[in-house]
């Protein structure tokens, strides 16, 4: 679906409502988001204790467990799937729908995936898939990373059924797996290509959003995730007579080709290309640091120079990402014999391409930066799906940012483009403009995704609950 489709006009009054509303019913409608937390809690637990990771755990039986819940709670067989690829039994994935009854309003959808990252008992302080409540945290793994979300979604559309809940526009519901390793099968990928009626939206709430906190646990912003950069690797390969290494015959050394070329590459910036979610991240961070609060502004209003731009690159590798594609060599490979000659030599240049930049012209940059013929470029694997980032409208961002306001006064909500990459990168190529949000603060040291101990403030993650409810009905009522 076109992303000019994103979403029909909403009244104002309904996409500010948190805002304008009196105060006695926020506090009402925050008091219905967090009912049922000692539900949210048994489903939380049973999901992070079971082991989803490849290639040991599976996330069939994850999806099984929901989809059970969901009946329970009353929708029909026709409206949750369990879908499973039968050449990967262990990596179903879950879809189900609560119908809206304006079938002209694009659906919402809700996507998060319910695999996580392999985890070994040995090397953990507390067993990695059991819930352990400790401090003020649950550590186990997925606490976070994706379960935090995928719990908080199933929650909601099983409040939803029970309460008799009637929203205007579709809301849809997929649960996935594949997302953390490419050695398994993707599941939205999957599903865009075998239910494609289970993942067609106006737009999708996802992972990669959420709010930072500092070193004493307090808000310092809500980011929402507006586009992600593509990733893609580059072959470099030179090839050589060879012979013997007491001949010093620099023209005819592939190593030596080769070190020159991706000394050129390591060295080149490629241009500025500002997505929208960039523009705002520096326009909204520049009261956040003062020593660079000139040069944000800058961008964020549109008129920074090169200097400007350089200032914030030199400054944080993440902003000088956020700025240009970047791309370095990560791989080498060369060389038979210590004393002679190479005959050929490869080297793998990883690129994280900002949305909407073709690859080829990224590969023929590459080229000619390298600077020699001799050393070719090539596509490692195939190029991702292109996408382009979603657009900041604000039908999008005025119903964050009056939750924001109200469950969190004074911390600015902050659009980001991501560096890294999720399964976004598959809807929004599939024309499903999706957004990175979770109202999930998160410690400034990672809390462990993807490491030891992975773990979640029990505060954030209730908190994060209430706000994706009340969101959700926000967009849908």
């Amino acid at each position: 679906m076109p992303s000019r489709r994103l979403v029909a006009a909403l009244p104002a009054a309904a996409l500010l409502a948190a805002s304008l509303s009196p105060l006695h019913a926020a506090t009402a409608a925050d008091t219905q988001a967090r009912a049922g937390e000692a539900a949210f809690r048994t489903l939380y637990k049973e999901l992070v204790e079971t082991d989803s990771s490849w290639p040991n755990g599976s996330c069939t039986v994850a999806a099984e467990q929901i989809a059970t819940r969901l009946k329970a709670a009353g929708y029909a067989d026709g409206d949750i799937a369990v879908v499973v690829d039968p050449a990967h039994p262990k990596e179903g994935n879950l879809t189900a729908v609560l119908r809206g009854s304006d079938a002209k309003l694009p659906a919402l959808l809700l996507l998060a995936h319910i695999d996580v990252v392999a985890a070994k008992r040995a090397d953990w302080t507390r067993d990695p898939f059991t819930l352990i409540e400790e401090g003020g945290y649950f550590y186990g793994r997925g606490t976070s990373d994706d379960k935090a979300m995928a719990a908080s979604f199933a929650d909601a559309m099983i409040r939803f059924k029970q309460e008799g809940y009637k929203p205007k526009r579709t809301i849809k519901m997929a649960l996935t797996c594949g997302e953390e390793t490419e050695k398994a099968l993707n599941g939205v990928e999957y599903l865009l290509k075998n239910k494609p009626d289970a993942m067609a939206a106006g737009w999708a709430l996802n992972e990669g959003g959420g709010g930072s906190l500092d070193e004493n646990g307090k808000p310092v912003s809500h980011g929402v995730q507006a586009g992600e950069k593509v990733y893609q690797d580059f072959t470099f390969t030179a090839t050589a007579p060879g012979g013997h290494s007491s001949r010093q015959e620099p023209h005819f050394n592939a190593i030596g080709w080769m070190a020159q070329a991706l000394a050129n590459v390591n060295a080149y910036d490629f241009p500025v290309n500002l997505t929208p979610a960039a523009k705002a991240y520096f326009g909204a961070s520049a009261p956040l640091y003062p020593k660079l609060s000139q040069p944000m502004a800058a961008v964020g209003a549109g008129k920074a120079t090169e200097a400007d731009y350089a200032a914030i690159s030199a400054a944080n590798p993440s902003w000088n990402a956020t700025l240009r594609t970047t791309c370095i060599p990560t791989l080498i490979n060369g060389g038979h014999a210590p004393n002679a000659q190479p005959q050929s030599v490869t080297a793998n240049v990883n690129c994280r391409i900002i949305p909407g930049e073709d690859v080829e012209a990224v590969r023929a940059k590459l080229a000619q930066v390298g600077g020699d013929e001799k050393v070719k470029v090539t596509l490692a694997d195939p190029p991702q799906p292109k996408s382009s980032a979603p657009q900041l409208t604000p039908q999008i961002m005025a119903p964050i940012e009056a939750l924001t306001k109200e469950m969190w006064p004074g911390v600015p909500v902050i659009p980001r483009l991501a560096t890294g990459a999720t399964d976004g990168r598959f809807t929004n190529a599939a024309g499903i403009p999706t957004y990175g949000v979770s109202g999930m603060f998160a410690d400034p040291d990672g809390q462990g995704v993807h490491g030891l101990n992975e773990r979640i403030r029990v505060k954030s993650l209730l908190d994060g609950r209430a706000f994706l409810y009340r969101l959700t009905k926000a967009y849908t009522q």
